[in-house]
């Protein structure tokens, strides 16, 4: 048994009262188990994907959309206005596009920066608006976005954080095809936000039929290391966080190692909107992906799982294809919640950079938090992670190195950020580097963390004596107590009655 595994059953057992109340409080994660509901059962929860044309022949539905699409920027109108903010805000802007999609039009992409185009030891944010082709609203906020943006730099403190502090890339539209054709899938008729890789089911992994547009994606990731990500789609009023699939495919929550840290990131969306948070079907606006409804091939787990970037689907509408008079009063009711939403790279977390103590060189380590199934790497070329996190939490942040000594530190995170830099030393003893078998850190009872703190680590058999003798002590101060008390009460004798 490690040193600090005996430690902490001692004191345990010392604060025994708080230990049995910290243990009937604490629980594993809430797991929903409706083994009834399998894919065709989900009723009122289902995003309303086909709500709006369910006594609609398809060209009575495209009619419909047709008429809808006016007053919404044709796929020209939307590459003349990414061009026209570029050249308005070239100074803290660049345009390029990240592929083509399946009848060849351009995926135009938009960076803001404050040195856009430059490799910096700061976090990337990305949007991505119109996955599907019939929920068109995200290219129209997205546009809004990166143009209030432009024009609040300098003048608005949340404007000029992001800019100074954040890559913040948008792509208002991963979809111009099925956009056009007035439908949810691209040209090929694909959903591309089922088209991915996905962890449970052996599926889209073939390269050959592999989407444009998915394809593009991917290479985008491997290209800029995002922190986070958000797609924005309509249907529902509600921020989704992974696990959006399950192994048994039925809808449980199913949660990710970093389920504290995505229920706070949607958190951040949803209490920031004008009325997500208020929603009846969906507590706080949030909801696990797998517990509304599970979805394979999916964009979100993707991007977490293979690029450890943390990416929320977020349903701006309840309607898919609001009309466009609706635009400016959905701007107003998105604004905050999309600013608040990336400004939380920088203002939450834990962020530094890692380096060897020999010469100071930077190190592409793994940062990793005890008690979490989840490593992001420090960049290449400066070194620098940003690793988001739930605040209010204690957490041990471990660096690794192969061919390094493992460094931790113990920390307590706060609703502010903190920068945890690392300096490590070069392996000496043993090849490799492991991760710590056990830790220093015991945030159970703040009184037993200060004990612990003051005993003599290196030698545990004097330890063990002192705490037993401190025990033993304790025992009979108690027992002392108790024979003065009993015995002042029979010296004292019963009280009389007093006369009058």
């Amino acid at each position: 048994m490690k040193p600090s595994t005996i430690f902490h059953l001692l004191f345990l057992f010392l604060n025994f009262s708080s230990f049995f109340l910290a243990s009937y409080a604490r629980g594993g994660l809430h797991q929903s188990n409706h083994a009834d509901y399998v894919d065709k059962n989900y009723g009122g929860s289902m995003r309303r994907l086909y709500a709006e044309n369910n006594f609609l022949s398809e060209e009575e539905h495209f009619q419909r959309l047709e008429k809808l699409a006016q007053g919404y920027m044709s796929n020209s109108d939307l590459e003349k206005a990414i061009k026209a903010f570029n050249g308005r805000c070239s100074n803290i802007s660049r345009i390029y596009s990240i592929g083509k999609s399946v009848l060849g039009v351009p995926l135009w992409a938009m960076e803001i920066s404050d040195r856009p185009g430059e490799k910096e030891a700061e976090p990337a944010f990305k949007f991505i608006g119109n996955v599907h082709g019939d929920e068109p609203l995200g290219r129209e906020l997205l546009l809004l976005l990166a143009n209030w943006i432009c024009d609040n730099y300098m003048k608005d403190q949340l404007a000029t954080l992001i800019v100074d502090n954040i890559h913040l890339h948008i792509l208002p539209s991963m979809n111009p095809d099925g956009y056009s054709l007035r439908k949810r899938g691209n040209a090929n008729n694909i959903d591309l936000n089922r088209d991915f890789p996905d962890q449970f089911f052996p599926m889209n992994d073939d390269l050959d039929s592999r989407q444009p547009e998915t394809e593009a994606i991917m290479n985008w990731l491997e290209e800029i290391h995002f922190t986070a990500s958000a797609s924005l789609h309509g249907g529902a009023l509600v921020a989704n966080y992974p696990w959006d699939g399950t192994e048994d495919r039925k809808k449980n929550y199913y949660a990710c190692p970093d389920d504290k840290t995505f229920r706070f990131l949607a958190s951040v969306y949803s209490k920031s909107h004008h009325n997500m948070s208020l929603s009846k079907e969906f507590p706080q606006g949030i909801t696990n992906g797998a517990f509304w409804y599970p979805i394979y091939g999916g964009m979100q787990d993707w991007s977490y799982i293979h690029h450890g970037c943390f990416e929320l689907t977020l349903e701006i509408s309840d309607n898919k294809w609001p009309h466009a008079s609706e635009i400016p009063t959905l701007w107003e009711y998105n604004k905050m919640s999309m600013l608040n939403l990336v400004a939380s790279l920088v203002k939450t977390g834990i962020h530094g950079r890692i380096v060897s103590s020999d010469r100071g060189r930077p190190l592409p380590a793994t940062i990793a938090i005890r008690g979490i199934n989840y490593t992001i790497p420090a960049s290449k070329p400066f070194a620098d992670y940003h690793r988001l996190l739930a605040p209010r939490e204690k957490y041990e942040v471990i660096a690794t190195m192969p061919g390094y000594r493992t460094k931790s530190a113990c920390i307590v995170l706060g609703e502010a950020a903190m920068t945890i830099d690392f300096v490590l030393d070069p392996e000496t003893t043993h090849p490799g580097s492991q991760l710590l078998d056990d830790s220093d850190c015991y945030f159970e009872n703040k009184t037993s963390l200060k004990v612990l703190e003051l005993l003599p680590m290196a030698n545990l058999e004097l330890s063990i004596i002192l705490i037993l003798i401190l025990i033993f002590l304790c025992f009979l101060m108690n027992r002392k107590v108790i024979s003065n008390y009993l015995y002042q009460r029979q010296s004292i004798g019963p009280k009389r009655p007093a006369v009058l």
